[in-house]
């Protein structure tokens, strides 16, 4: 889930995302293992290159019993957003990622997407929009167009340290042909804030999958420092 802010000029955040699929899977589909007690370490390094753009690269990893630690992919995503001198009355920014993942993790190893972010603080509420829009580029789902994955956040500042909320994620499926509510992916996560300082970014949450199409149980976490290449930082 992304907000609309970019990193600062000469600033790179670090980040560390934990995933692990309590409850998935349990079966090889397709040639593809399955999710079930699966444990995704990705790296994220995020280098910000004005004061309107970034550029992100991942380093995905899994393990699992019987499989180890394997490496599953990588992905570079470029983004951008409307400066403030824009004055507009919302945050804006638009990210698009390419990138590839082994086929034993998924069966489309090619994947393009673009992701407008628009979001919103209202006093102590926050709100996050991401109509993602995902693209095949290389698998048996190369002929299936554009689907549409959402995702929303709706965060509460308990305190000026604490916050709180639900994150929304989906993937309907082919825009114009929907996959029917069995096959879509849909998950609710409720999630904590740490706002512990501006260089720091720590999330920690647990999701349910509601459709069949979904895992079932998913404890993620967000460990995230911002490092300053400047005279002055900008995060301070």
């Amino acid at each position: 889930m992304y907000g609309a802010d970019t990193v600062p000029s000469k600033n790179l955040m670090v980040e560390l995302h934990s995933n692990y699929t309590a409850s998935g899977q349990t079966k090889t589909i397709d040639g593809v293992y399955p999710t079930n007690h699966q444990e995704h370490e990705t790296l994220e390094l995020t280098q910000g290159i004005n004061n309107w753009s970034e550029i992100g690269f991942y380093v995905f990893t899994s393990e699992q019993e019987g499989h180890g630690v394997q490496w599953v992919g990588d992905h570079i995503r470029p983004r951008v957003r409307a400066p403030d001198s824009w004055h507009l009355p919302i945050g804006l920014s638009l990210s698009t990622e390419i990138g590839y993942q082994r086929a034993v993790y998924s069966p489309d190893t090619w994947t393009w997407e673009i992701r407008p972010i628009i979001d919103k603080t209202l006093g102590r509420w926050y709100l996050a929009f991401n109509p993602a829009l995902e693209r095949t580029l290389h698998g048996p789902d190369v002929r299936q167009g554009l689907a549409f994955s959402p995702a929303v956040k709706v965060g509460y500042d308990f305190t000026r340290q604490i916050s709180g909320g639900l994150e929304y994620y989906a993937d309907y499926g082919r825009i114009g042909a929907f996959d029917a509510l069995h096959y879509q992916q849909q998950q609710i996560f409720a999630v904590t804030d740490l706002n512990v300082s501006p260089k720091w970014e720590i999330n920690f949450g647990v999701g349910v999958g509601s459709t069949a199409g979904t895992d079932h149980l998913i404890v993620k976490g967000i460990l995230g420092r911002r490092f300053d290449w400047g005279k002055k930082s900008t995060v301070e």
